[in-house]
């Protein structure tokens, strides 16, 4: 597959895929139950820490921000444990994702890596960030009572400025919570400078940034830094908002920057029949798995209200590695459309 040396939110809806689990099984009928499985989606050591992370994981922000009822959650996230995922990353202010995971797997604790972001709130009557050291083990309290455990596997500061970063109390507030026992490991989410001061901070065990083909910066500012220093990466929005579906300049204001990009990027994978095209030399297919590839990558988080889309996204992956020559030409591309200003979007 792809191996890790050679090689805020993730929206994935309407975005193609290859096949769906029910098609998969009824295209292995009369095999016996084991060979009927798919193949197991490949595992990696996630940095330098005691994980080893399946290398497509769960984003939860969709569940929160499209409103989720708690039944769908139920059925995509213990189908999607069912089938290998292992990795489930949320926030605190992705509305009521905390609670709707906890209630839906909080029994399985066992079964996967946790990974939360702090920082935020969506509680009033203080709403947005709180970066003081007080406020930041307040978020992580606030965390582990909504997801129904003691202890969380990777703690995030999420998308704090360079500024905040160079203050310290945020640090502070997440190393305290990691003494206690809170969180087992400590991360940063976020991009561009912040994320290179905080990697070559030394305080991190973990990065969470954009990578994606309408957001290459990291490849080259951060990617090769976080390898050298052992910290797992978490790969956010690592099919570009799927913004290839869009004839038009989308309403999501949230999508808008990588369409534009994507206008200058002219992929050829991203015009024509290519856009809807479900197999893993589709759109969407070659995004992901363009993301995957990159050298130093862990794990890819991506984002579902669909308990079909985990299954059909692995299967995505499991096609492995692009070839050199298209992966080469996507980033030729990049380095001759791409402007100064686009740099990681948080």
């Amino acid at each position: 597959m792809f191996g890790n040396g050679s090689s805020r939110r993730e929206v994935l809806a309407g975005s193609a895929a290859m096949f769906s689990l029910a098609a998969w099984a009824g295209a292995s009928a009369g095999r016996s139950q084991d060979a009927a499985k798919p193949p197991a989606l490949e595992r990696r050591r996630f940095g330098k820490t005691d994980m080893q992370v399946a290398v497509l994981g769960f984003g939860g922000a969709e569940i929160g921000y499209e409103g989720a009822d708690q039944p769908t959650v139920d059925k995509l996230l213990n189908a999607a444990l069912d089938a290998g995922l292992n990795v489930i990353d949320t926030a605190e202010c992705y509305v009521d994702s905390e609670l709707k995971i906890g209630s839906a797997v909080g029994a399985r604790r066992k079964d996967f890596y946790l990974f939360t972001k702090c920082g935020h709130t969506s509680e009033p009557p203080k709403e947005g960030p709180d970066w003081t050291k007080a406020g930041v083990l307040q978020s992580i309290e606030r965390s582990l009572k909504r997801l129904k455990t003691d202890v969380i596997d990777l703690v995030q500061l999420h998308s704090c400025s360079l500024e905040e970063l160079k203050k310290g109390e945020c640090i502070e507030g997440l190393l305290e919570a990691k003494k206690q026992g809170k969180t087992r490991y400590v991360g940063y989410s976020g991009d561009s400078l912040a994320a290179k001061w905080a990697i070559e901070s030394g305080k991190f065990d973990a990065l969470q940034t954009s990578i994606n083909v309408c957001d290459q910066e990291c490849i080259e500012l951060t990617l090769p830094l976080a390898k050298e220093k052992g910290l797992g990466v978490i790969a956010k929005r690592p099919i570009a908002n799927a913004v290839w579906r869009y004839d038009a300049r989308p309403s999501n204001d949230y999508h808008v920057e990588y369409w534009e990009r994507l206008q200058e990027l002219a992929y050829d994978f991203a015009t024509g029949p290519l856009r809807t095209d479900s197999s893993p030399n589709g759109a969407a297919g070659i995004a992901m798995r363009f993301t995957a590839m990159q050298p130093g990558v862990s794990v890819l988080i991506v984002g579902t209200t669909k308990p079909e889309r985990w299954a059909q996204n692995a299967e995505l992956l499991r096609a492995g590695p692009l070839a050199g020559e298209l992966h080469d030409s996507i980033r030729a591309r990049w380095k001759a459309a791409s402007k100064p200003d686009w740099t990681g979007r948080t």
